[in-house]
């Protein structure tokens, strides 16, 4: 009896404790990841544009943390950031690429979670 007794205290006590971190810090509660990510490239001026969905009402605590720009599965660079912009919004990098290269971004949340969007150029610049 004894025994059935400490295992049923120690769920509480450990139900009890995740409460009081969903309580105590409620931001960990609304964390979300990346809702959508978008590139676009062109050729013609070098340029990745990437655009991201991640709704946050805490802009300065839950943002986009970091996107990494991949291409050819090298890493080109990461990019980290302090805060966001709201909704939907775009970050544009410099990335000389041809034909056929394969550009990938992840945007990467600074609570929870990640989405990552690839595209193949299609077009050189003349």
């Amino acid at each position: 009896m004894k025994k059935t007794s400490v295992i049923s205290t120690s769920i509480f006590s450990a139900l009890l404790f995740v409460l009081m971190v969903f309580c105590l810090y409620p931001q960990v509660s609304y964390a979300n990841a990346p809702q959508d990510v978008k590139l676009e490239y062109n050729a013609l001026t070098q340029n990745l544009a990437v655009t991201i969905t991640h709704n946050s009402s805490s802009s300065g605590f839950h943002y986009i943390k970091y996107v990494e720009i991949k291409k050819n599965s090298v890493v080109l660079s990461t990019e980290k950031y302090d805060s966001q912009p709201a909704g939907t919004f775009t970050y544009n990098y410099k990335v000389p690429a041809i034909a056929g290269d394969n550009l990938e971004a992840t945007a990467t949340c600074s609570l929870f979670g990640s989405k990552t969007a690839t595209i193949t150029v299609t077009k050189t610049p003349k």
